[in-house]
């Protein structure tokens, strides 16, 4: 073995195959594009709203880790980087609509309408819970990776013994895991009970790149997206870091799972900016310049650059904004 070489080095795979395009509706430049089959038609003021949403989430993101700095949190689990993601599919969710997340989903916590400070109370240690899961439609954090998705199909499961598939109040569940979740065999069991009983569930993964430490192609040799196929149901990528297709995607799948036509995956293909948890050092891991490159793509700093170019908001909003997020 050459000098410098290591085992992990060694044993690393070869490149995974080239990754296929996603749905894409605002580039990192701020350019809106056009999709024909995720089209979303928002007025200036939802625009504006989206901003403030994400602004919002990063200052409560950035705020908690700091607190767990000082002590008064006993560990937490930053967004950074995924909060189109988030604040994308969880503004596609229905008042019905049942959320069942891990312990990153921050920001589909926000948009169900919970106060923030709640996950801070489960970060610091309360033992019956911050929320009630029936009134907020948002189960409660889950540490077992991928647990949640079992919990989900079964909820969904019950929509149908229930009647509540296509009809006019038909209900949806949407579950989140990670790229890394997806290893598991709760996950694919999960797969299995919801194409086989037609359950009306989203299957929503953040792919971030990295199962803690462990990168992508040591996970799979296929993008995830393609894994619904073998289960017997549609999946889809989208940019992660782009709010308004990471809304629309989520859309037609929820739509899709409503009127009875099952299940589907989506893969929102982002970026973990942070460490995994306070706990996590991922300078060990990773290198700066892959960090960088993904920083061009910020989620934030597209939404403001396309509301600038088209005369939506100005430094004023987005000074309020900025002062919004601190309160």
């Amino acid at each position: 073995m050459a000098k410098g070489d290591t085992a992990r080095t060694r044993e690393r795979p070869g490149p995974a195959p080239a990754e296929p395009e996603f749905v894409q509706l605002l580039t990192p430049e701020g350019e809106r594009v056009e999709h024909p089959d995720y089209a979303v038609d928002f007025t200036d003021e939802e625009y504006r709203g989206l901003y403030h949403d994400l602004v919002v989430v990063r200052r409560l993101d950035a705020e908690a880790t700091a607190l767990q700095r000082q002590g008064e949190l006993g560990i937490w689990a930053s967004l950074l980087g995924q909060e189109a993601a988030q604040v994308g599919s969880g503004r596609a969710l229905r008042p019905r609509d049942m959320a069942f997340p891990t312990y990153r989903e921050h920001g589909v916590l926000y948009c169900r309408g919970i106060d923030p400070i709640m996950p801070l109370s489960l970060f610091r240690g309360v033992d019956q819970g911050a929320w009630n899961p029936e009134e907020t439609r948002f189960a409660l954090y889950t540490i077992v990776i991928g647990a949640q998705t079992l919990h989900a199909t079964g909820y969904a499961m019950g929509i149908s013994m229930d009647g509540k598939v296509d009809t006019e109040d038909a209900e949806a569940v949407i579950a989140y895991f990670g790229d890394g979740a997806s290893s598991q065999g709760d996950v694919n069991e999960a797969f299995i009970w919801a194409s086989v009983f037609h359950a009306p569930i989203v299957f929503f993964c953040q792919n971030n790149q990295y199962a803690i430490s462990e990168p992508l192609e040591r996970q799979t040799r296929v993008p995830l997206y393609q894994r619904s196929s073998g289960f017997g149901f549609p999946g889809v990528r989208v940019d992660g870091n782009d709010v308004l297709a990471s809304y629309a995607v989520t859309r037609a799948a929820l739509d899709h799972a409503r009127s009875g036509q099952g299940p589907m995956l989506v893969e929102a293909y982002t970026y973990r900016m942070g460490a995994h948890t306070t706990s996590d050092d991922p300078t060990r891991y990773r290198i700066a310049s892959e960090v960088e490159a993904w920083q061009a793509k910020d989620p934030i700093l597209r939404v403001r650059r396309f509301l600038e170019q088209h005369g939506i908001a100005g430094e004023d909003f987005f000074a309020e904004v900025d002062e919004q997020a601190r309160v």
